[in-house]
């Protein structure tokens, strides 16, 4: 088994944009919150846009017709 093969579940689900914004706008708002010391108010926005994202990718999804 190499390393490959081991890893690919692992990162498989970060093929998603989605994944990859809910992923980020995590980080972004853990990393303001516990490290950077910033205002509350930038910190709603981060997450806000985070979410806004997520949902237009979801909104462009459904529209494909899969």
């Amino acid at each position: 088994m190499n390393i490959t093969s081991w890893t690919r579940p692992f990162f498989q689900p970060l093929a998603s944009r989605k994944v990859r914004v809910a992923l980020v706008t995590v980080i972004a708002a853990y990393t303001s919150h516990y490290g950077l010391g910033v205002s509350e108010e930038l910190l709603l926005t981060l997450v806000s846009v985070g979410v806004a994202l997520i949902l237009g990718i979801a909104h462009e999804d459904a529209g494909r017709g899969h």
